[in-house]
């Protein structure tokens, strides 16, 4: 069995249940009932594939059940990491395999003259947000802590060079409005920032890091 947690509108359901096959079974939750629902749309003709609206603080599925695990960006914005990490320890079997994908939020670099614009930027997403900002780095520890092996750390820098791309994921005008409101920037400093955010090549980066790691053999 292989569990998705946070599984968003299922994009990577189909892939699992194709390395699962006929026989086995993939698992989506989500606390989004709009994801789920274009989850069930996107995984309709996968007789393997279940989704179910939930919170994975506490999830419904028996201890030792699973065999895989997987989030992706999903523990930045959760209440309790730590509790996510101790229930995907809980269900999975000893020996059963997880992989958790997350951003470290102050490793934000976004190419500017002016260095302490985009320092500011960088505090203001690290500080106001996003809920777990820090959790790229903490990842490692949270899931020794939890009773997992970590296996590999492996570190990803995402990096963009279209300031329209690049807006859609990192919300370059709307958080700099919220950045200027929150007085981490001046007005006329994000009106300059934007500005050359729009008019000149851009470049912006920021690490993702990937935890493998094997749940203890031993409770």
């Amino acid at each position: 069995m292989v569990l998705d947690l946070g599984c968003g509108p299922g994009t990577d359901l189909p892939a699992y249940a194709d390395a699962t096959g006929d026989h086995g079974t993939v698992i989506g939750i989500d606390d989004d009932l709009q994801m789920v629902e274009q989850a069930h749309q996107h995984t309709s003709s996968l007789a393997q594939v279940q989704v179910h609206h939930g919170d994975i603080h506490n999830l419904p599925l028996a201890d030792r059940s699973v065999d895989r695990a997987h989030t992706d960006r999903v523990l930045q914005h959760v209440a309790d990491p730590s509790a996510v990490l101790a229930e995907t320890r809980r269900v999975l079997r000893p020996g059963g395999r997880a992989v958790f994908a997350e951003p470290d939020w102050d490793t934000l670099i976004v190419d500017y003259p002016d260095l302490a614009v985009p320092r500011a930027y960088t505090r203001f997403v690290a500080d106001e947000v996003v809920r777990n900002a820090g959790i790229g780095r903490q990842l490692a520890r949270l899931a020794t802590r939890a009773g997992f092996t970590v296996d590999k750390v492996i570190p990803i820098t995402v990096t963009f060079h279209d300031v329209e791309s690049a807006d859609k994921v990192l919300g370059l005008q709307r958080v700099t409005a919220r950045a200027v409101t929150a007085n981490y920037l001046t007005e006329p400093e994000a009106g300059h920032w934007l500005h050359h955010l729009a008019t000149e090549p851009f470049f912006a980066s920021a690490t993702v890091f990937i935890v493998t790691a094997t749940a203890d053999m031993a409770d």
